[in-house]
Parts: C-alpha cells; structure tokens; sequence
C-alpha cells in the first residue's frame, strides 16, 4: 500500500516507523521548521526521523494550500496517514486516497477530541486513557473508529512519558489496522457524540495556577501535565517560580492560608492548598536554573 504520512510531533515517529516497515511511503508531511524556545530552532522529531531513513521530506506552510494538495496527491496514495500533524486536512485530501484518511490519536475516542488529550486526560485525572484508530471526516477527531487499546495513567505521569507509551501503542494498533483496511477487512463505527469531550490546545495562561483555589491533587496532575509547555507557575514566597516537580500530601495537613509554606521537608517543601497540600520538590525561579524547592527558599531569605 501507497502511503503519504502526515506527522510533526515525537508521538507520531513510531507511527511513520510502522508505514515504512510494511508500506510504501512515498512522502512525510510535516511542520515547517520555525523558532523555538530564546530563538533556537524547534525539534521537529518526525523531520529528523524521515530524513534519517531515506524518506521524501515536504515542509509545507499551509497543508490546505492548491499547490501542496497537488504535491501531495501526485505521488498517488492509497492512503494517508496521520498522527500528531497540527493541521486541518482539506476535504480534497481525506477523499482522494482510496483508503481514505486514517489517524492516530492520542485517546480513547470521543474521550478528549483535540490538540491536547493526554494533558487534559492528567488534568482530570483519568485512570485509563488509550489510543484511537480512526477514519478521518472533516470534523476534528470525528471521524468512525476501527480500534482502540486502552492504556493505565500511572499516578505520577506526566505529558511527556504517557505521550511516549501511547505512541508506541499507537503504532502497534496502526499496523494492525492498516493490514485490516488494506486486506477489506477493517470496520470504522461511529463515535457516540453523548460521550464527546474537548482537549484544545493548552495556553501559555493556563499555566498560572492558585493556591487558593485549587487542592493539592489538582495542583500534582496541573504540574504533570502541563510539561514541558506551558509549565507551572505559583507564587512561592515573594517571587513566582515554575514548578517542576513534586506530589500532593496526604493525611491530614495543619490549617493554614493557601501558599503558605508549611514545613521543609528535606529538600522539599510544604505549601497549604485550598485542600490539603503541595510537596515542591524541584523549582524553577526565573533568570536560573531548577533547583531543590528549599534551597531557592533559603536564598531568598
């Protein structure tokens, strides 16, 4: 089978992986190169992978532009493949492919429909979340799905290493599906639009979080699933810091005003929440580096 393969993000390069292992690539489609963090180029992971095996690699601007649908339907695919692009495909290229266009998301569709859903399935604090085969249409992650495998969140995953897992058993679901869909033997059912949720991509304000208003569970899954961006910032002493890293207390916390400092606790601290507390164990102050939450405090006494 024939195969263009749209992809940007790290979670999509096992993914590409599966389609040149066992199809004919015959392009990858992926962002193009742009400033990342103080002016450095950002990583484009599903760039360097392709170029490293030999593939065709196009950069296109805008992947709905006259010009790149004709680049991309000119090397005549059976079918598109796509996981983490970061565009909206045209409805020229979801019909063209004999095969269609086929996804791979990063939930439990309709569970988490968006640009963010393993950040929001932290936010919530999902115990289960798992990935999506499906059949794109021109709605956002809509479309009918052939499969699904779900995946545990363990109590102390973060974006970054959840997202690593369910790439890989993203990829795995992937190959079965398209060996189903190219043998005519692959089903896509239509998701159950009562179940839908929304996962938007996350914003630079959604980083700020309140002692005052949020429990120290919420702050735990708010400080895992917000890495590597947008981050967590919170008022600790008189200065706004990100936090890094750290975990809520459990049992019973002595009363005190939201973000106040408790007690150390080695090289942790103790901050009062709403409800319970926060142990900030690694921080990160702004103009330095991470550093034990109670040695930022100790210099700024």
């Amino acid at each position: 089978m024939r195969i263009v393969f749209l992809g940007t993000a790290a979670f999509a390069v096992p993914s590409m992986r599966v389609c040149a292992a066992g199809h004919d690539v015959g392009a990858v489609i992926t962002q193009p190169d742009r400033p990342g963090h103080r002016g450095a180029p950002a990583a484009r992971p599903v760039r360097d992978a392709a170029r490293s095996m030999g593939l065709t690699v196009l950069q296109p601007d805008r992947i709905r532009d006259a010009a790149t649908v004709e680049a991309v339907l000119s090397q005549q695919p059976d079918c598109l493949v796509v996981a983490a692009y970061g565009q909206i495909l045209p409805p020229s290229l979801l019909e063209a492919p004999r095969f269609g266009a086929v996804n791979v998301h990063a939930s439990l569709l309709p569970r988490w429909r968006g640009a963010a859903p393993v950040a929001h399935a932290i936010l919530a604090g999902d115990s289960v979340t798992g990935v999506s085969i499906m059949r794109m249409d021109e709605g956002l992650d809509t479309g009918p799905v052939y499969a699904t495998r779900s995946v545990a969140i363990p109590s102390d995953a973060t974006t970054p290493a959840l997202s690593s897992v369910l790439a890989d058993a993203g990829a795995a679901l992937l190959d079965a599906v398209l060996k189903a869909v190219e043998g005519g033997e692959a089903v896509a059912l239509a998701q159950d639009e009562t179940r839908a949720t929304r996962a938007p991509r996350l914003t630079r304000a959604e980083s700020r979080v309140d002692w005052a208003a949020s429990t120290g569970v919420e702050i735990d899954r708010h400080v895992r699933a917000m890495q590597p961006w947008p981050g967590t910032v919170a008022s600790l002493g008189d200065r706004e810091v990100r936090l890094v890293a750290g975990e809520p207390v459990g049992g019973a916390v002595a009363a005190a005003v939201p973000g106040t400092v408790i007690r150390t606790d080695g090289d942790a601290v103790i901050v009062a929440a709403r409800e319970g507390a926060y142990r900030a164990d690694i921080v990160h102050p702004p103009g330095s580096r991470p550093m034990a939450a109670s040695a930022y405090l100790r210099g700024r006494r």
